[in-house]
């Protein structure tokens, strides 16, 4: 555009410089740089503010546990885990041995009661004081599977056997007639350390067994 055809008046723009152009028209345009990094340096900075604070809020540590990461290293094993496990042999597998042995029999009864002659006959006799406990044995023997003849009757009958040296509920017998015996005293609760072989008893016209009771039963 030409001087002539300007349509504005004349400004501070329009003042000649050396060289002979005005100020305005020589001016060098901006590049695209210099309009962009001011943004770039604002938004270096705040990443470095955010940064820092993160930092400082957690002490230090790891941005990530502070957030609340789980920790990779968290124990596996929890105190309700149960207290016992099976042993193990060297070799790393569970020991096949049970925890404890079966208990042993709780009498040692001199024959097998298991043998016993369930026909033999028995007299039961009473020493306690209190009456019919002769007749309540013989009652339980019966129960108990004893076929034979059960004779019950008291301590001072003449086929009763001699009560000054018993002060405990006896089981006597003849030779040959342990597993009888022990029949009778396990089927009666009687200890197999209150069991006699006795030669009267043996010598007896009828009965193999004898039970002397001096403490009526339980119950």
């Amino acid at each position: 555009m030409t001087k002539s055809g300007y349509p504005y008046p004349p400004d501070e723009f329009d003042v000649a410089v050396p060289g002979g152009a005005p100020v305005g028209v020589h001016r060098a345009p901006r590049s695209g740089w210099s309009s962009a990094w001011p943004f770039l340096l604002v938004a270096v900075v705040c990443a470095a503010v955010a940064w820092g604070g993160i930092t400082l809020l957690s002490g230090g540590d790891d941005p990530a546990e502070a957030q609340g990461g789980a920790s990779p290293s968290v124990s596996a094993s929890g105190s309700g885990a149960p207290s016992a496990s099976p042993s193990a042999d060297p070799s790393g597998q569970p020991s096949a041995e049970p925890s404890a042995s079966p208990s042993a029999p709780a009498a040692d009864y001199p024959g097998d009661p298991a043998a016993a002659d369930m026909a033999a006959a028995i007299g039961v006799y009473n020493d306690s004081g209190q009456a019919g406990v002769a007749n309540t044995i013989a009652t339980n023997l019966a129960s108990a599977g004893f076929t034979g003849t059960i004779n019950p009757g008291n301590a001072g009958d003449a086929n009763a056997p001699a009560v000054d040296a018993f002060a405990e509920n006896i089981v006597l017998y003849g030779p040959g007639r342990a597993d009888t015996a022990s029949a009778v005293a396990e089927a009666l609760g009687i200890p197999a350390a209150n069991m006699q072989e006795s030669a009267e008893v043996g010598a007896h016209p009828t009965e193999a067994v004898q039970v002397f009771i001096a403490t009526p039963p339980a119950g």
